[in-house]
Protein backbone atom coordinates (compact mmCIF):
# COMPACT_ATOMS: atom_id res chain seq x y z
CA UNK A 1 0.00 0.00 0.00
CA UNK A 2 1.23 3.72 -1.21
CA UNK A 3 1.99 5.39 1.83
CA UNK A 4 -0.19 8.69 2.48
CA UNK A 5 1.05 12.07 1.54
CA UNK A 6 3.62 13.78 3.31
CA UNK A 7 3.07 16.92 5.39
CA UNK A 8 5.33 18.70 2.90
CA UNK A 9 3.66 17.32 0.05
CA UNK A 10 0.31 17.87 1.36
CA UNK A 11 1.15 21.49 1.89
CA UNK A 12 2.66 21.46 -1.40
CA UNK A 13 -1.15 20.75 -3.07
CA UNK A 14 -2.77 23.25 -0.83
CA UNK A 15 -0.44 25.76 -2.91
CA UNK A 16 -1.78 24.70 -6.06
CA UNK A 17 -5.44 23.77 -5.14
CA UNK A 18 -6.84 27.26 -6.48
CA UNK A 19 -5.05 27.30 -9.31
CA UNK A 20 -6.35 24.21 -9.52
CA UNK A 21 -10.08 24.64 -9.16
CA UNK A 22 -9.68 27.52 -11.15
CA UNK A 23 -8.73 25.34 -13.94
CA UNK A 24 -11.71 22.62 -13.69
CA UNK A 25 -14.02 25.52 -13.77
CA UNK A 26 -13.27 27.20 -16.77
CA UNK A 27 -12.90 23.80 -18.20
CA UNK A 28 -16.40 22.44 -16.68
CA UNK A 29 -18.18 25.93 -15.76
CA UNK A 30 -19.48 24.81 -12.60
CA UNK A 31 -17.58 25.68 -8.97
CA UNK A 32 -19.16 22.13 -7.56
CA UNK A 33 -17.77 19.82 -10.51
CA UNK A 34 -14.67 21.67 -9.59
CA UNK A 35 -14.29 21.20 -6.34
CA UNK A 36 -15.23 17.31 -7.15
CA UNK A 37 -12.58 16.84 -9.82
CA UNK A 38 -9.89 18.99 -7.41
CA UNK A 39 -10.96 16.35 -4.69
CA UNK A 40 -10.64 14.15 -6.75
CA UNK A 41 -6.79 14.55 -7.97
CA UNK A 42 -6.05 14.70 -3.97
CA UNK A 43 -7.19 11.18 -4.02
CA UNK A 44 -4.97 10.38 -6.54
CA UNK A 45 -1.95 11.96 -5.11
CA UNK A 46 -2.72 10.23 -1.83
CA UNK A 47 -2.21 6.55 -3.80
CA UNK A 48 0.67 7.88 -5.95
CA UNK A 49 4.35 7.56 -4.68
CA UNK A 50 5.24 10.85 -4.33
CA UNK A 51 9.01 9.75 -5.32
CA UNK A 52 7.72 9.05 -8.89
CA UNK A 53 6.50 12.82 -9.27
CA UNK A 54 9.42 15.26 -10.95
CA UNK A 55 6.70 18.29 -11.36
CA UNK A 56 4.08 18.05 -8.64
CA UNK A 57 2.23 21.06 -10.33
CA UNK A 58 2.10 19.62 -13.87
CA UNK A 59 1.34 16.31 -12.76
CA UNK A 60 -1.77 17.62 -10.88
CA UNK A 61 -2.07 19.79 -14.18
CA UNK A 62 -2.60 16.62 -16.20
CA UNK A 63 -4.46 14.60 -13.27
CA UNK A 64 -7.45 17.62 -13.37
CA UNK A 65 -7.35 17.86 -17.09
CA UNK A 66 -7.86 14.19 -17.32
CA UNK A 67 -11.00 13.95 -14.77
CA UNK A 68 -12.02 17.09 -16.11
CA UNK A 69 -11.87 15.76 -19.59
CA UNK A 70 -13.78 12.67 -19.03
CA UNK A 71 -16.27 14.45 -17.38
CA UNK A 72 -16.94 16.70 -20.40
CA UNK A 73 -17.04 13.41 -22.47
CA UNK A 74 -19.72 12.18 -20.20
CA UNK A 75 -21.79 15.17 -20.09
CA UNK A 76 -21.81 15.10 -24.31
CA UNK A 77 -23.14 11.67 -24.04
CA UNK A 78 -25.73 12.66 -21.87
CA UNK A 79 -26.23 16.16 -22.56
CA UNK A 80 -29.80 16.75 -20.81
CA UNK A 81 -28.90 14.50 -17.96
CA UNK A 82 -25.61 15.74 -17.40
CA UNK A 83 -26.39 19.48 -17.78
CA UNK A 84 -29.52 19.15 -15.04
CA UNK A 85 -26.82 18.18 -12.68
CA UNK A 86 -25.08 21.74 -12.80
CA UNK A 87 -26.06 25.12 -12.83
CA UNK A 88 -23.64 28.32 -13.73
CA UNK A 89 -22.60 30.57 -10.89
CA UNK A 90 -24.76 34.00 -11.37
CA UNK A 91 -23.81 36.99 -10.14
CA UNK A 92 -26.67 39.59 -10.50
CA UNK A 93 -26.05 43.48 -10.49
CA UNK A 94 -28.04 46.17 -11.57
CA UNK A 95 -27.63 46.78 -15.41
CA UNK A 96 -27.28 50.41 -14.91
CA UNK A 97 -24.00 51.64 -12.75
CA UNK A 98 -22.61 48.35 -10.53
CA UNK A 99 -20.96 49.07 -7.68
CA UNK A 100 -16.75 48.50 -8.01
CA UNK A 101 -17.16 45.49 -5.89
CA UNK A 102 -19.56 43.92 -8.19
CA UNK A 103 -17.34 44.92 -10.95
CA UNK A 104 -14.56 42.64 -9.69
CA UNK A 105 -16.48 39.91 -8.97
CA UNK A 106 -17.92 40.02 -12.43
CA UNK A 107 -14.64 40.33 -13.63
CA UNK A 108 -13.28 37.44 -11.50
CA UNK A 109 -15.85 34.98 -13.24
CA UNK A 110 -16.20 33.16 -16.11
CA UNK A 111 -20.06 35.14 -17.18
CA UNK A 112 -22.57 33.29 -19.35
CA UNK A 113 -21.56 34.73 -22.32
CA UNK A 114 -17.85 32.67 -22.25
CA UNK A 115 -20.20 29.61 -20.95
CA UNK A 116 -22.49 29.57 -23.74
CA UNK A 117 -19.66 29.96 -26.31
CA UNK A 118 -17.43 26.96 -24.28
CA UNK A 119 -20.36 25.00 -24.57
CA UNK A 120 -20.41 25.20 -28.37
CA UNK A 121 -16.76 23.42 -28.46
CA UNK A 122 -16.58 19.52 -28.69
CA UNK A 123 -14.85 18.32 -25.58
CA UNK A 124 -11.67 18.20 -26.69
CA UNK A 125 -11.72 21.56 -28.42
CA UNK A 126 -12.78 23.28 -25.25
CA UNK A 127 -9.98 21.69 -23.48
CA UNK A 128 -7.40 22.60 -25.57
CA UNK A 129 -8.38 25.97 -25.54
CA UNK A 130 -8.45 26.33 -21.81
CA UNK A 131 -5.39 24.14 -20.70
CA UNK A 132 -3.20 26.06 -23.53
CA UNK A 133 -4.93 29.28 -24.05
CA UNK A 134 -6.15 30.10 -20.33
CA UNK A 135 -3.40 28.67 -18.47
CA UNK A 136 0.07 27.94 -20.75
CA UNK A 137 -0.14 24.31 -20.39
CA UNK A 138 2.10 23.15 -23.50
CA UNK A 139 0.62 21.36 -26.46
CA UNK A 140 2.43 18.23 -25.91
CA UNK A 141 0.71 18.04 -22.38
CA UNK A 142 -2.51 18.73 -23.77
CA UNK A 143 -2.00 16.65 -26.49
CA UNK A 144 -1.04 13.24 -23.72
CA UNK A 145 -4.45 14.40 -22.02
CA UNK A 146 -5.95 14.58 -25.00
CA UNK A 147 -4.77 11.16 -26.83
CA UNK A 148 -3.61 12.76 -29.19
CA UNK A 149 0.36 14.35 -30.76
CA UNK A 150 1.07 17.59 -30.24
CA UNK A 151 0.37 18.48 -33.58
CA UNK A 152 -3.03 17.51 -32.99
CA UNK A 153 -3.84 19.22 -30.26
CA UNK A 154 -2.45 22.53 -31.90
CA UNK A 155 -4.97 22.41 -34.46
CA UNK A 156 -7.19 21.50 -32.19
CA UNK A 157 -6.94 24.49 -29.88
CA UNK A 158 -6.94 26.83 -33.41
CA UNK A 159 -10.10 25.15 -34.46
CA UNK A 160 -11.22 26.21 -30.76
CA UNK A 161 -9.77 29.74 -31.16
CA UNK A 162 -11.32 30.69 -34.08
CA UNK A 163 -14.82 29.21 -32.90
CA UNK A 164 -14.20 31.43 -29.68
CA UNK A 165 -12.95 34.80 -31.11
CA UNK A 166 -16.14 34.50 -33.69
CA UNK A 167 -18.56 33.84 -31.26
CA UNK A 168 -17.12 36.03 -28.93
CA UNK A 169 -16.92 39.45 -30.95
CA UNK A 170 -20.81 38.56 -31.63
CA UNK A 171 -22.11 37.87 -28.25
CA UNK A 172 -21.29 41.66 -26.53
CA UNK A 173 -24.48 43.15 -25.27
CA UNK A 174 -25.78 46.24 -27.36
CA UNK A 175 -28.51 47.31 -29.54
CA UNK A 176 -28.68 44.06 -31.45
CA UNK A 177 -28.72 42.24 -27.90
CA UNK A 178 -31.72 43.77 -26.73
CA UNK A 179 -33.53 44.02 -30.52
CA UNK A 180 -33.19 39.91 -30.47
CA UNK A 181 -34.45 39.64 -26.81
CA UNK A 182 -37.51 41.83 -27.42
CA UNK A 183 -38.28 40.19 -30.24
CA UNK A 184 -38.52 37.33 -28.79
CA UNK A 185 -40.17 38.42 -25.81
CA UNK A 186 -43.31 39.78 -28.45
CA UNK A 187 -42.76 36.57 -29.93
CA UNK A 188 -43.39 34.90 -26.71
CA UNK A 189 -46.26 36.96 -25.46
CA UNK A 190 -47.92 36.13 -28.81
CA UNK A 191 -47.50 32.74 -29.18
CA UNK A 192 -45.80 33.35 -32.41
CA UNK A 193 -44.30 29.63 -32.76
CA UNK A 194 -42.37 30.23 -36.40
CA UNK A 195 -41.26 34.58 -34.90
CA UNK A 196 -39.44 32.45 -32.17
CA UNK A 197 -37.91 29.70 -34.24
CA UNK A 198 -36.70 32.79 -36.19
CA UNK A 199 -34.74 34.56 -33.14
CA UNK A 200 -33.63 31.41 -31.46
CA UNK A 201 -30.25 29.37 -31.98
CA UNK A 202 -30.96 25.39 -33.28
CA UNK A 203 -28.93 24.70 -30.64
CA UNK A 204 -29.99 27.18 -27.46
CA UNK A 205 -29.86 26.03 -23.99
CA UNK A 206 -32.19 27.12 -21.52
CA UNK A 207 -31.55 26.30 -17.90
CA UNK A 208 -33.45 27.15 -15.50
CA UNK A 209 -33.27 26.89 -11.27
CA UNK A 210 -36.33 25.84 -9.73
CA UNK A 211 -36.61 24.87 -5.82
CA UNK A 212 -36.28 20.59 -7.12
CA UNK A 213 -33.46 21.27 -8.88
CA UNK A 214 -31.74 22.51 -12.74
CA UNK A 215 -34.31 21.91 -15.34
CA UNK A 216 -32.65 21.96 -19.09
CA UNK A 217 -34.32 22.22 -22.19
CA UNK A 218 -31.59 22.32 -25.67
CA UNK A 219 -32.43 22.80 -29.52
CA UNK A 220 -34.75 25.49 -30.77
CA UNK A 221 -37.78 23.63 -31.03
CA UNK A 222 -38.18 22.59 -27.81
CA UNK A 223 -37.11 26.07 -26.13
CA UNK A 224 -40.13 27.34 -28.02
CA UNK A 225 -42.62 25.14 -27.38
CA UNK A 226 -42.45 25.89 -23.64
CA UNK A 227 -42.16 29.86 -24.12
CA UNK A 228 -45.22 30.52 -22.55
CA UNK A 229 -43.01 30.45 -19.17
CA UNK A 230 -42.14 34.35 -20.53
CA UNK A 231 -45.64 35.83 -20.35
CA UNK A 232 -45.74 35.24 -17.00
CA UNK A 233 -47.51 38.42 -15.00
CA UNK A 234 -45.65 40.39 -13.07
CA UNK A 235 -45.52 44.06 -11.24
CA UNK A 236 -42.52 45.14 -11.72
CA UNK A 237 -39.28 44.48 -13.99
CA UNK A 238 -35.66 45.76 -13.75
CA UNK A 239 -33.09 45.68 -16.13
CA UNK A 240 -30.09 43.44 -14.29
CA UNK A 241 -26.83 41.74 -15.41
CA UNK A 242 -26.36 38.37 -14.15
CA UNK A 243 -23.93 37.09 -14.78
CA UNK A 244 -22.39 40.00 -16.87
CA UNK A 245 -25.33 39.36 -19.30
CA UNK A 246 -27.97 41.82 -19.89
CA UNK A 247 -30.98 40.47 -18.61
CA UNK A 248 -34.39 41.49 -16.00
CA UNK A 249 -35.37 40.71 -13.00
CA UNK A 250 -39.04 40.37 -12.26
CA UNK A 251 -40.74 41.52 -8.80
CA UNK A 252 -44.56 39.92 -8.00
CA UNK A 253 -47.44 42.89 -6.53
CA UNK A 254 -46.25 42.05 -3.59
CA UNK A 255 -42.99 43.22 -3.54
CA UNK A 256 -41.31 39.50 -3.25
CA UNK A 257 -38.90 38.55 -6.50
CA UNK A 258 -40.40 36.36 -8.67
CA UNK A 259 -37.57 35.58 -11.04
CA UNK A 260 -34.05 36.57 -12.82
CA UNK A 261 -34.02 36.07 -16.60
CA UNK A 262 -30.66 36.13 -18.80
CA UNK A 263 -30.38 36.18 -22.28
CA UNK A 264 -26.88 35.18 -24.25
CA UNK A 265 -27.46 36.36 -27.58
CA UNK A 266 -24.37 34.90 -30.66
CA UNK A 267 -24.54 36.39 -34.36
CA UNK A 268 -28.14 37.21 -34.20
CA UNK A 269 -29.77 34.46 -31.90
CA UNK A 270 -30.60 33.50 -28.80
CA UNK A 271 -28.11 30.96 -28.15
CA UNK A 272 -28.25 31.08 -24.20
CA UNK A 273 -31.72 31.63 -21.67
CA UNK A 274 -30.78 31.54 -17.86
CA UNK A 275 -33.57 31.58 -15.44
CA UNK A 276 -34.20 31.60 -11.91
CA UNK A 277 -37.08 31.02 -10.22
CA UNK A 278 -36.06 28.85 -7.04
CA UNK A 279 -36.98 31.27 -4.29
CA UNK A 280 -33.95 30.14 -2.40
CA UNK A 281 -31.34 31.68 -4.81
CA UNK A 282 -33.70 34.77 -5.80
CA UNK A 283 -33.65 35.64 -1.68
CA UNK A 284 -29.64 35.76 -2.38
CA UNK A 285 -29.91 38.58 -4.60
CA UNK A 286 -30.20 42.07 -2.74
CA UNK A 287 -32.19 43.81 -5.35
CA UNK A 288 -34.92 45.84 -4.92
CA UNK A 289 -37.90 46.21 -7.16
CA UNK A 290 -38.22 49.76 -8.74
CA UNK A 291 -41.25 52.11 -7.74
Amino acid sequence: MTAAPSGLLTEAFEAQRDRLRAVAYRVLGSHADAEDVVQEAWMRLARQDDATIDNLAGWLTTVVGRISFDLLRSRAAHPEAAYGQQSADLVVTPADDPAPDEQAVLADSVGLALLVVLDSLTPSERLAFVLHDMFAVPFGEVGRILGKSTDAAKMIASRARRKVHVTDRSAGPGREHQQVVEAFRAAALGGDFEALLRVLDPNVKLTVDTPDGVVVTLGATKVAAGARMFSGEAAHLRPVLVGGVPGHMAWRPDGTPLSAIAFTVVQGRIAGIHIVIDPAKLASIHLTAPA
